[in-house]
This record gives structure tokens, sequence and C-alpha cells, in this order.
């Protein structure tokens, strides 16, 4: 589609026919073919309603966190807790999907699955390529990986790959740290320590973490906790720990500990919180004042994020795209879960000159950009202004507005006015707040967590705010001034619901430029 300006759209009896013709057929000529999913042994159509079309996806069944987040030998390995016996959570193995990309992701079979002394709940992986667990013949490496083996207790266990993560053996000498007592005692993240020359092993137990060491990665010893701070409204899970520059200085670097929680999270059920100081290869030493509370993001659906071992260069993490609130029960089949876009992950100084956390949509992601849909420039804005003819379901949408006398401004996306149904993403200029509102999102129904206006603070710089926006057939992710500020939240819109409106509320507000572009199906076959 040609790139086009924004008009005034007209609307009258001809569009709403169409628009109520187009409710009872939900498929293109565009739609995304069926795909063969290795493991699986048949065809799967990738094409539901509500399937996130630039996101991953299992082909069907459960999927929440993602595990072992390792680069190794050219391929992005994202393993996940998944249920390969159906759609609710339960009887949890490990799944398996690979990408060359961050983009084409390729299912495989079916990494790890319960045994007798229980389910495979989540953990990391680090690329053993010197063999100093003993574990590969002839001195080879391969891949190790830690997992918690969740039966009568809760135990860390290993399991050993020497084909790049196909198969797995599981460790004759497990668990490596037995449980010493605690009812959680959870998710092995597992790094190398380069000042101390060890590995470092962070243990999610109740509202602290754990801290282990070890030379072999088999033989682990207790060194520290760190805990009972921050958001305490649920238990800790899934940890994360990574050492970056300050504003790309590679002289001034400060240590980040994510921990997830749930409940307890700003926007209510599950969510992350992040953590800065220094970690000496035994503790880690909070840096910042006790009573900050630094959220990993304001909205409702991003959880157990993980970073990708083994890829020095830059930090990459993505997370579980739902909340335990409702995760059971999302309207979609025949799978229930879904991931964030691939984010990197830097520090910056605000303009308090305060350290945060900063995440910026992977660069990979331009690579699926098609048609420029829309674009303006220097284009003021006064209410509502429809976009004349927009069609779509799976866009991105970068701007820069100059906040002018508005309280509000931002977008209407996957909106239909015969139905009702939009999101709201937009800017409160009196509050200095980034918001989403999916109140009238689409299916909202199926459970009271669901619906609701979700909220995080952003200053304006220098009276400018930039807004970048993914969406997605059943996500919107934005990404605010400088990306400090990010927002994830799941939608179920109709699919005939693909409208979009610029607007502003309580004063004008200057568009200075924006690109909608369309985004491209990830299923595609090459």
């Amino acid at each position: 589609m040609p790139s086009k300006k924004i008009l005034l759209s007209t609307s009258g009896l001809v569009a709403l026919l169409l628009s109520l013709i187009v409710i009872f057929f939900v498929n293109s000529p565009n739609d995304p073919p069926k795909q063969l999913a290795e493991g699986t042994g048949e065809n799967v159509d990738y094409d539901q309603t509500f399937r996130p079309q630039f996101h991953y996806t299992p082909a069907e069944n459960w999927m929440n966190d993602p595990n072992g987040m390792v680069y190794y030998e050219g391929e992005y390995h994202l393993f996940y807790q998944y249920n390969p016996k159906g759609d609710q959570f339960g009887n949890m193995s490990w799944g398996h999907a690979v990408s060359e990309d961050l983009v084409h992701w390729e299912e495989l079979d079916v990494a790890m699955t319960p045994d007798e002394h229980g389910m495979i709940f989540s953990g990391s992986i680090i690329a053993d390529e010197e063999n100093k667990s003993g574990l590969f013949p002839d001195e080879e490496g391969g891949l190790v990986a830690f997992y918690t083996s969740a039966g009568d207790v809760q135990d860390q266990r290993i399991a050993y790959s020497t084909d790049k993560g196909r198969t797995w053996t599981k460790y004759e000498g497990n668990p490596v740290v037995p449980n010493p007592g605690i009812k959680d005692f959870r998710d092995p993240k597992v790094i190398w320590h380069e000042e101390s020359e060890k590995y470092i092993m962070l243990l999610a137990a109740g509202n602290k973490i754990m801290f282990y060491g070890s030379r072999n990665l088999i033989d682990w010893d207790y060194l520290s906790e760190f805990g009972e701070v921050g958001a305490q409204g649920g238990v800790w899970e899934t940890p994360e720990l990574f050492e970056l520059p300050v504003d790309g200085k590679e002289d001034d670097t400060r240590w980040v500990l994510q921990v997830d929680m749930n409940p307890g999270s700003i926007a209510g059920g599950s969510g992350g919180q992040y953590f800065l100081g220094d970690f000496n290869g035994t503790d880690f030493i909070r840096q910042e004042k006790t009573d900050d509370i630094n959220w990993t993001d304001f909205g409702k659906d991003f959880y157990a994020a993980q970073a990708f071992n083994g890829k020095e260069d830059r930090l990459i993490w993505m997370a579980w795209m739902s909340n335990w609130q409702y995760a059971g029960d999302v309207p979609t089949e025949p799978w229930r879960g879904a991931m964030s876009i691939p984010r990197e992950v830097t520090l910056v100084t605000d303009e308090k000159g305060e350290v945060q956390l900063a995440q910026q949509p992977a660069e990979e992601l331009e690579a699926l950009r098609g048609d420029v849909l829309y674009e303006a420039e220097n284009k003021t804005i006064s209410g509502p202004i429809q976009l004349e003819d927009f069609s779509s379901s799976t866009y991105e949408i970068v701007a820069e507005f100059d906040v002018g006398t508005a309280g509000e401004f931002g977008f209407r996306v996957r909106r239909s006015e015969d139905l009702k149904e939009e999101t709201i993403v937009g800017y409160d200029t009196k509050n200095d707040l980034i918001f989403t509102d999916r109140m009238n999102s689409g299916k909202t129904s199926f459970h009271e967590g669901f619906p609701g206006v979700y909220r995080g603070p952003s200053p304006s710089k220098d009276g400018t705010v930039t807004l970048r926006i993914f969406v997605d057939r059943s996500s919107v992710e934005l990404f605010a001034n400088g990306d400090q500020q990010v927002m994830t939240n799941r939608i179920f819109p109709f699919q005939e619901a693909d409208g979009l409106e610029v607007y502003s509320k309580n004063g004008d507000v200057t568009l200075k430029s924006m690109k909608i572009y369309e985004m491209n199906s990830i299923w595609n076959e090459e």
C-alpha cells in the first residue's frame, strides 16, 4: 500500500454494510499460510483471529516463562515452560524454538519432560565450551541446562546436550543443589562472573534471592542472599543478573538484578522489578535509595524476562506476555501464551541524573517492516482524526509530538466505531504519564482482572514526547521517550476492528512526525 497523508474520514451506509459483511469473513487474501512445524508432524494453522503475527507462540498448547535463553553457534535458543498435553498449566516441560535472526522462529521437539522427581520448572543454560563440567566427551564442549525439579520439594538439577540443544541427558548425580528446607526454591539463573572466575547461580526463595558459586557447574557453594526489599506483594520468581555500562561508558557500570513477583505488580497480578547496584562475586550491594521500586514494565503483561546468555555484544531479553491473574482464561486456541518482542536492554541517565533501565525494540524487527501505511509532519491535532482507509491489525507506529496545549493525546488502535471497540494508547500531559486503556478493547469479560487502564510516569523531554507502538493481533507494546518507559498489554479485539485514530483532548498538540509501518507475518514460508 502506498504512503498516505492523514485525512479526515467519512462514514456512511456503504461503509457500515461493508463492516458488517467483514464480520462473517475474517480471512483475507494476504493471510499467512500454514507452516509445517518441526516436531509436530502436521500442518499448523497460524491464522487464528488472536494469533500474534510477529510474536512467538507455540503451534498449540500452554506456554509461559521463557527458559534457557542462550545464543550458541549462530542460533538463538528460546526454551519455555510448556505443557505438551493441554492448554492449561500442568505437566510442565521445556518447549524449544530456535532462530537465526531473533524474528523468525522454528519450533522444535519438546526438550525436557517430567520424570519421577517432578515437573520441569524454569531455569537457564550455559555454553560450557571448555568442558569445565567434564560432562562432554573428548574434551569437547556443549550446553548445560539448569532447571528446577518440582516434585515433593523443589531442587536444582542439570542436563546436558551435545547436539546444539536438540536432545538432552539428565545428569546422574542430580540434584546439584538440594533443597535446604525452603518451600519456594526455584528458577536457577546461571552466569559467568569474570572477576571472581566462577559461575554464579541465582535462585528465587520466597521474598529473596539466594546466590551460589561454582568452578565447574557441578559443585555449588552457598554465597549470600538479597531480599525483603522493593515490592513484596507476592513470591519472587525468575531472577536475572547482568552488568551494563551507563550511557555507553565502559568505565561506569552497574549491575542489574531483575526479579519478578506474583502477585504485587504495579498493574496488578504478576510483574517485574529491578534493582541497581554492584556484584562482587559474592554479594549484591544495592546502590539506590532503599524505598525506590523500579518497575520493569508498567503494563499488565510482561513477566519472567530472561536474557540470552552467550550474546556478548549486547543484552537482549524476552518475556512471557501474559499475567497469572487470567493466563488460563484468555480466549485463544489451540494455543495459550505468547512471548514479547525481543528487546535490547541498556542503562541511561535520566533528566534527574538518575540511572534507569531502558528497553529498545531489537533492531532485527525492522526487517519485518512492510509498506509505510501513513506518514505525517508538523500537523496540528485538534480532537480526533481517523486515518482514512486504514485497515490493519499488525503495524508499528513511530511518532513524535510537541505537547502544546493538549491535556491528553495519542492513538486509538484496533478501532471499530460500529463495534464500539478501541484500545487507547496515549499521554497525559498534566501528570506526565503514559497510559493504555483496554476497557473497550474487545473481549474483556473472560476475567474480572483483565479490563483496566494502566499508567506509568514518563516525563516529556523539553516539551517533546516520543511514542513507538507495536500493534499485533492480540497485543500492544508501547515504548516512550527514548525507550525509558515501556508498557505491554494483551488485547483481544475482533479481527474487523482494524481502524486507527490519532487524537488530542482539551487542547491542541503538534504531530511533528509520524510513520506507520505494516508489520509482516513471521509465519510466512520462505
